[in-house]
């Protein structure tokens, strides 16, 4: 399990890229191996759509008990919102051997935290609006758990074309907690050539162009503006020197 990042070569660890590297197989979603397509020269390349994660995992474990060094790539870190969960659960239900090792990699909300300041500076949660899995009413009851405890939020899976009322309902639930003026952070593609950054805050920031390949932060009562950053302070004590 090798997490690339969110897309670009830069924010790729050594550790990721060794582990390819040393793979002869690599298997991964479509748009994944285009972006690590300067690494994979020679190597047996398998690719799925987006939606067919079991299909995937399956193949790679198949890959793997054949003999192959197989490199099942995710984008961002394997272990959030990633297939590292999923290979490990469909081992455990086949009894499967394999060994696996789980290479970690920046994840989106790291690479977009980064491009806004420092806005997880202090405690924050990370949440996905997708209820292709999970409930809407569960996402929506953590969606306020969160609001109520004044956590800065990652949202990853924000919209699509097809689900679009669940970002609204979001911003409804953290409105009620927090001023329409809480600074809020929207990253889209991410560590690509397509990066688009941009501070905003929660009235308004629904009205941007915000995607599957989005994420957005939105900052708790202490998070500020400060010329062309977002900062959560994390509570120091700072004198002017």
């Amino acid at each position: 399990m090798v997490g690339i990042g969110p897309g670009g070569a830069l924010d790729r660890t050594r550790r990721a890229e060794e582990a390819i590297a040393q793979s002869t197989v690599v298997v991964g979603y479509t748009r994944y191996l285009e972006l690590i397509r300067d690494i994979t020269g020679g190597k047996e390349l398998i690719s799925t759509g987006m939606t067919r994660e079991i299909e995937r995992c399956r193949t790679a474990l198949a890959q793997a008990a054949a003999g192959e060094t197989v490199a099942l790539v995710s984008s961002g870190d394997p272990g959030i919102y990633g297939m590292a969960g999923l290979v490990l659960e469909l081992a455990e239900a086949n009894g499967s051997n394999v060994p696996v090792e789980i290479v970690p990699g920046v994840s989106a909300a790291n690479a977009l935290a980064a491009g806004l300041g420092a806005p997880l500076m202090c405690d924050f949660a990370t949440l996905s609006l997708s209820d292709l899995m999970t409930p809407w009413p569960t996402i929506r009851a953590r969606l306020e758990a969160v609001a109520a405890a004044d956590l800065v939020v990652a949202i990853y899976n924000p919209r699509s074309q097809k689900r679009t009322r669940q970002l609204e309902e979001a911003a409804e639930i953290f409105r009620t907690h927090r001023p329409g003026t809480t600074p809020v952070g929207v990253g889209t593609a991410v560590g690509t050539p397509e990066e688009d950054i941009v501070i905003s805050d929660l009235e308004s920031f629904c009205d941007l162009p915000i995607t599957m390949r989005s994420v957005v932060i939105v900052g708790n009562s202490t998070s500020r503006i400060s010329g062309k950053w977002l900062i959560t302070p994390r509570g120091y004590a700072i004198k002017k020197s």
